[in-house]
């Protein structure tokens, strides 16, 4: 029993002295229970919302008072014409446009259906829903208000339904999941390999004895941490190509846009990815904690940057905390190109924070290298 108590205290005692370690253990289930709790959300509100309203009328006014008052449209934008709407549903600034003809009023004075368009941004199928059945609500009810102040002064006339919430979703007419979850598993599956692998490179040459003889070489330290992300760039490669040909003759994806521009722009979230784990390798000081640390940038990266569950969904301060993360980005890319067939100059955003966050996080690694070896 004692050499089973002695035991037990030496187990605790190593696991005080790994503070990373017990810090994980500790701090990773309540990240999960966080993160879970506010990312999981079905139910998409505050949808931002562009507005071309071409009647001016107190009508109108009221419908869209209605529609923001439904909490699931924000209007956000207003509209001066139509390529308006259109290009910022394409550029991804809104989910929802509204066009409200010039007619409006007139036909609902006259007592004849007025017409309203709904454009809805169906590639991500689960906010278009949401969409949709809130737009269609708001239309039956200010119907049946209408046709109440009609039935009180009925005449024999038929009476017309007064709103007609004409839906058009757009880039996944038939709200296909697999075309909205397919992009989101591709850049998944290359986050957690990418960082995992590359976690454990510096270590790895650490735990074996061979990383001193490599800091005494006349290399430099960035040719050092290059030279180890370069050959995971065509292993990135490699696994982008496997997934999306899986994507298109397994899943029917449709690939709507320029492959050369998805494979130039998947090159920066690749190494993106691979300085996030070279940073990691850095700060590790074994294997297990790189891995340990690596389950740090996988986890959110699954969860709030937009890859299962829209982020409008979340709470403000998770919505801006994915924006850290270089997936977050790199779904805009992926499902621009590929479902809305967008071009390159309508994701310079996220090309700029793709480039500005290789530039930063490959400057801390080499810094925090530098102190490491000095």
């Amino acid at each position: 029993m004692r050499r089973l108590w002695a035991l037990l205290v030496k187990e605790f005692i190593q696991m005080r002295r790994d503070r990373l370690t017990l810090g994980m253990m500790i701090g990773l289930p309540i990240i999960q229970l966080i993160l879970f709790g506010f990312a999981i959300n079905t139910e998409v509100k505050h949808l931002p919302t562009i507005v071309f309203d071409q009647s001016f009328s107190q009508d109108s006014r009221d419908l869209l008072n209605s529609l923001e008052g439904s909490q699931y449209f924000n209007i956000d934008y207003v509209a001066k014409n139509f390529d308006e709407v259109n290009n910022a549903v394409d550029e991804g600034k809104v989910k929802v446009g509204v066009i409200i003809p010039p007619d409006f009023s007139d036909s609902l004075k006259h007592g004849r259906t007025a017409s309203v368009q709904i454009i809805v941004d169906a590639s991500d199928s689960m906010a278009a829903s949401s969409a949709i059945g809130a737009a269609q609500l708001v239309g039956q009810t200010k119907s049946q208000q209408i046709l109440l102040q009609q039935l009180r002064g009925y005449s024999g006339h038929e009476m017309e339904l007064p709103y007609d919430i004409r839906i058009r979703p757009w880039y996944n007419q038939d709200f296909v999941s697999a075309f909205y979850m397919v992009p989101g598993i591709m850049g998944t599956v290359l986050t957690m390999t990418l960082v995992m692998f590359t976690s454990m490179a510096i270590v790895r040459e650490r735990e074996r004895g061979t990383l001193e003889q490599l800091i005494v070489t006349p290399m430099k330290t960035w040719e050092l941490l290059i030279g180890k992300i370069i050959p995971y760039i065509f292993v990135g490669y490699v696994q982008a190509t496997v997934a999306l040909l899986v994507g298109i003759f397994v899943f029917d994806l449709p690939v709507r846009g320029s492959l050369a521009l998805l494979y130039s722009l998947t090159s920066l979230f690749i190494v993106a990815s691979l300085a996030m784990g070279v940073l990691i390798s850095v700060l590790a000081k074994t294997q297990m904690q790189a891995m340990q640390m690596s389950f740090f940038i996988i986890l959110p990266s699954i969860l709030i940057s937009g890859f299962m569950f829209p982020r409008e969904a979340m709470p403000a301060f998770f919505s801006a905390l994915g924006y850290l993360l270089p997936l977050t980005f790199y779904l805009q890319i992926m499902r621009g190109i590929i479902l809305k067939g967008i071009g390159i100059g309508m994701l310079w955003g996220q090309v700029f924070a793709l480039t500005a966050f290789i530039a930063i996080v490959l400057t801390i690694s080499i810094k925090k290298f530098n102190k490491k070896i000095a």
